[in-house]
């Protein structure tokens, strides 16, 4: 079947704000080059398709595709027609589960920008074992949320092992300087997230826990990071960070699916660094109690300009402790505002390593499916630099 695939990846919901980036960013950056895939653009427009290939100047002859959400048949026909779907049609937990199950029926991969660890759940219990059999890919989480801080541990512990022969068995995942704010997208998905708490309050519990991605395995106690705190491995003060509850989630199943090579007992938590003495304790204080999407009137398919995305950053920096006070530092600096102009060129670079790394059919992780092969894509066409830190 796959033999009979005429296209390499589909962009599913290209007239959207970010998977118009995807589309951008797979027309301008693969131009003319010997590795460019076959690619599409899809959504449930035809004509509003044609008019992003126009506006993004793709190729006139790009593959526009008809598909809807609320038609399964139409999402099996594309699902069929491809070796990877790209999807950003958030959030997942309204408008994403007929688009894995079409992916895990055809043997499709399948990667998405989704920050639900409910419905990430959901799909890991009802479609792991299909996905196995048919030899489907499906990739949750492929944007800043959680790439960069899959990776970053990732790259963190390979360094620990090389250097000392067993991974940190504490890890510190620290925010040290970021512009640019969460999408309208991200917003909308946590609404939707905190609406089905409300409807069915045992999700609380999952969302709680570190280990919700981990079915079987429950590892130590973790740090909650709701409460601000001085660090003495940074010498500041940190903040509660808003996408640490999905990040934090990832990061244990990439440990869990590799078979835990950074052992059972892996700490592990996300903070934001503020400044040293009362003014970075103040800062974190202050910052702990903001709404931390501020006043955003974002709504999903809205963004910012092109110049606020190529003004943002992020640099985020990793500690790896081991318990005789031995450090590891590791960092990952994005060149791009995290909730868009990065995140639409990581989405992509995924796409293309799902290509590159044929892998096992299951419910993955970036790190755990990808691992280098995706560093190594980001390090040279997404703008994404990883450095071990002396």
């Amino acid at each position: 079947m796959a033999n009979a695939r005429d296209l390499d990846i589909i962009i599913y919901g290209a007239t959207g704000f970010t998977g118009r980036l995807v589309a951008e960013y797979l027309a301008h950056q693969y131009k003319g080059r010997t590795d460019a895939p076959r690619w599409a653009m899809a959504g449930r427009s035809a004509a509003k398709l044609a008019e992003v290939r126009d506006l993004i100047d793709a190729p006139g002859d790009t593959p526009l595709i008809v598909a809807d959400a609320d038609d399964p048949a139409s999402l099996d026909a594309m699902a069929a027609r491809t070796a990877v779907v790209l999807t950003t049609v958030g959030p997942y937990q309204l408008y994403g589960s007929g688009l894995v199950a079409a992916c895990v029926r055809a043997g499709t991969a399948y990667a998405d920008l989704c920050g639900e660890p409910g419905w990430m759940r959901e799909m890991i219990d009802t479609h792991e074992d299909a996905a196995k059999a048919s030899g489907a890919r499906i990739t949750f989480s492929c944007g800043f949320d959680s790439i960069p801080f899959d990776l970053g541990v990732l790259f963190l512990q390979a360094e620990a092992v090389r250097r000392h022969g067993k991974p940190a068995p504490r890890v510190k995942g620290r925010v040290r300087k970021m512009a640019g704010g969460a999408s309208g997208g991200t917003i909308a998905s946590l609404t939707e997230t905190l609406k089905a708490v409300a409807k069915k309050p045992s999700l609380a519990l999952l969302l709680k826990s570190s280990f919700a991605l981990t079915p079987g395995f429950e590892g130590p106690t973790q740090p909650t990071g709701l409460i601000p705190e001085y660090d003495g491995a940074t010498g500041t003060w940190t903040a509660p960070f808003v996408m640490a509850p999905i990040n934090t989630k990832n990061v244990h199943r990439t440990n869990y699916l590799l078979g835990h090579p950074w052992g059972t007992d892996l700490v592990y938590d996300e903070m934001v660094m503020t400044t040293i003495g009362d003014a970075g304790k103040a800062m974190a204080e202050a910052m702990a109690k903001a709404n931390p999407f501020g006043d955003s009137k974002l709504q999903p398919g809205e963004g910012p300009s092109k110049e606020e995305r190529d003004n943002g950053f992020y640099d985020i920096l990793f500690i790896g402790e081991y318990p005789d006070g031995t450090t590891v530092r590791a960092s990952v600096q994005g060149d791009r505002d995290p909730g868009y102009g990065s995140t639409s060129k990581m989405l992509a670079e995924t796409g293309m390593a799902l290509l590159e790394n044929k892998g096992a059919g299951g419910v993955w992780t970036p790190g755990a499916l990808l691992g280098d092969t995706l560093i190594q894509r980001l390090t040279a066409n997404a703008g994404l630099t990883f450095r071990i830190e002396e």
